[in-house]
C-alpha cells in the first residue's frame, strides 16, 4: 500500500496526482517526437482539468508554464511559448524600504510631527490658528487613549510648547470625553436596585401594586373574588 509519507511533494495541488505522475513517466519516455506528442496531451487534460483558466489571457501559455513547473524544469520538449526557468517563474521578492523614523515624543508619533512641520510654516494667522487647536485636541485625545485619564491644558501646552519652541499656542480649550471602564459602568448599572430584575421580583414576592393571586389576596390592592 502506497502512503502519502512515502510519496513525492506535490508541487501543484489544482492539478491532483495523476497528473504528477504522468508528467513523471514523460520524463522518462526516451522518444523525442513520443514524448512531444504526450506533453501535448497533457496540456489538453490539464487545461480540461482546470477550466477557469480559458478565461485568462493567453491560459495556453499559463499551461505550458505549469507543464513545466510540475516537472520540476526537467522536461525536454519543444513549447510554442518561450520556455521558463525556476529563476522567471518563482523571482525573489526585493526587500521593501521600511522608512525608519524616530519622533521625539513616541507616544504621539510621526505623524503629528509632520503636521506641526506643516503648520510652523503657515503663514496665515487663522489657519495657523486652526492647526494649533487641532494638534492641542490631538495631543489631548492621545494622552486619554494612552494614560486613561484625562490631562490639564496646562501640560499641553507646556507639552507643544517644548516640541515647537513656543512658536505655536493654541486658543481653544480641546474637549475630550473622560474615559471610563466598561466593566465598571455595567457593574453600577446591575448593582443599582439589583438591575433590570428588581422590580420584577418585588411584585412576584407580594409588594405594592402587585396583582392578586388565586385565593384573592393581594400586595397592595384588593381584589374582588371569582365565584364559578
Amino acid at each position: 500500500m502506497e502512503y502519502n509519507t512515502t510519496r513525492n511533494h506535490l508541487i501543484m495541488r489544482e492539478y491532483g496526482r495523476h497528473i504528477q505522475k504522468m508528467i513523471d513517466y514523460v520524463i522518462t519516455i526516451e522518444d523525442r517526437e513520443k514524448r512531444q506528442k504526450n506533453a501535448h496531451a497533457l496540456i489538453e487534460l490539464m487545461g480540461f482539468l482546470n477550466p477557469h483558466l480559458k478565461n485568462v489571457e493567453d491560459f495556453r501559455h499559463k499551461l505550458w508554464d505549469h507543464l513545466f513547473l510540475i516537472s520540476d524544469f526537467k522536461l525536454d520538449v519543444d513549447s510554442p511559448y518561450p520556455i521558463p526557468t525556476r529563476e522567471t517563474l518563482k523571482p525573489k521578492p526585493k526587500v521593501l524600504p521600511y522608512p525608519k523614523r524616530y519622533p521625539r515624543y513616541s507616544h504621539l508619533g510621526k505623524n503629528l510631527e509632520i503636521v506641526i512641520n506643516k503648520a510652523l510654516k503657515e503663514e496665515n494667522p487663522e489657519k495657523r490658528s486652526g492647526f494649533a487647536n487641532s494638534i492641542a485636541y490631538y495631543m489631548k485625545l492621545a494622552y486619554n487613549t494612552w494614560h486613561k485619564e484625562l490631562v490639564h491644558d496646562d501640560a499641553i501646552r507646556s507639552e507643544l510648547n517644548a516640541i515647537t519652541d513656543g512658536q505655536l499656542e493654541f486658543t481653544n480649550t480641546p474637549f475630550v470625553k473622560a474615559y471610563r471602564e466598561r466593566d465598571s459602568r455595567e457593574g453600577n448599572r446591575f448593582q443599582r436596585g439589583g438591575g433590570k430584575g428588581g422590580g420584577y421580583q418585588q411584585r412576584n414576592n407580594g409588594g405594592s401594586g402587585g396583582r392578586s393571586d388565586r385565593n384573592g389576596k393581594s400586595g397592595g390592592k384588593h381584589y374582588k373574588k371569582r365565584f364559578k
